[in-house]
């Protein structure tokens, strides 16, 4: 069994694939002073509420945040007897070529989706990942990363007008029946869903323009069916591309030691 971990800046995604399919995902808040014992104490647990009995024997990780991958390689070690394969370290190679400034550093999140976005879409792609940030990332005709755009993510948009505006309430984003707001929360509201729409449509026409041919836009994460239900931004929503791609990497590992 492959257990995959997806940390980001907020949440932190474990899933276990059984050869087949994901078998089990559960998301916990990312914090770097967590132990490998808690851990491992919060994901037995769950396992266990849900009668789920296998035996890990590989780890995958994915992480943004590079002060806790320690920990989950400790995890990995003690309670897996198994060492961690960590993307973006030189040990874990990737099936695809990176064609960027030299030197420069991609996130293995936005790397980790460009193959799985590749995997199952083909080439000449726009993969939209609504997270802390929103990150738009594009995949050339043979599954080459050749940059992107990081922007903001809506969540922290709302958060930071609620933070410095003293007048401003938190809200949630939503879909507001109309643009122009009655309130200070439906103006709020309005401002950032239909802000973002444009932003999506915007950004994604220029990529499209400069890179010079048909494209198709994924997006990925909780937010893209709420953006897709006000107009048609996305040819396709993959909620799990993050975990299809940590399992292509870890294959491509395991079939590259075989030879």
């Amino acid at each position: 069994m492959l257990l995959a971990i997806d940390c980001g800046n907020t949440n932190t995604v474990f899933s276990i694939w059984d050869g087949d399919k994901f078998i089990a995902t559960w998301r916990t808040a990312t914090e770097h002073q967590r132990t490998a014992d808690q851990y491992y104490v919060w994901l037995s647990s769950l396992m266990q509420l849900n009668k789920i009995e296998v035996k890990i024997r590989n780890v995958i990780v994915s992480s943004t945040v590079p002060r806790v991958v320690f920990n989950l390689r400790v995890l990995a070690d003690r309670y897996f007897a198994t060492r961690a394969m960590v993307v973006g370290r030189p040990e874990c190679h990737l099936p695809l070529d990176v064609r960027v400034d030299s030197g420069a550093g991609v996130g293995p999140d936005r790397l980790v989706n460009t193959i799985a976005g590749y995997d199952l879409f083909g080439g000449n792609l726009i993969i939209v990942d609504f997270g802390t940030a929103t990150t738009f990332d594009v995949v050339d005709h043979d599954g080459a990363y050749i940059g992107g755009v990081i922007a903001p993510g809506v969540n922290l948009s709302l958060e930071a007008l609620h933070q410095e505006a003293a007048a401003l309430p938190h809200v949630d984003i939503a879909r507001p029946d109309k643009v122009i707001g009655k309130n200070t929360v439906m103006c709020m509201q309005s401002g950032v869903f239909w802000g973002y729409i444009g932003l999506l449509k915007e950004i994604c026409e220029r990529i499209k323009t400069e890179h010079g041919s048909k494209m198709k836009i994924i997006s990925t994460g909780g937010l893209g069916p709420l953006f897709q239900s006000a107009e048609k931004v996305f040819d396709e929503w993959k909620d799990d591309l993050t975990m299809h791609g940590l399992r292509l990497i870890f294959e491509h590992n395991k079939s590259s030691e075989v030879k």
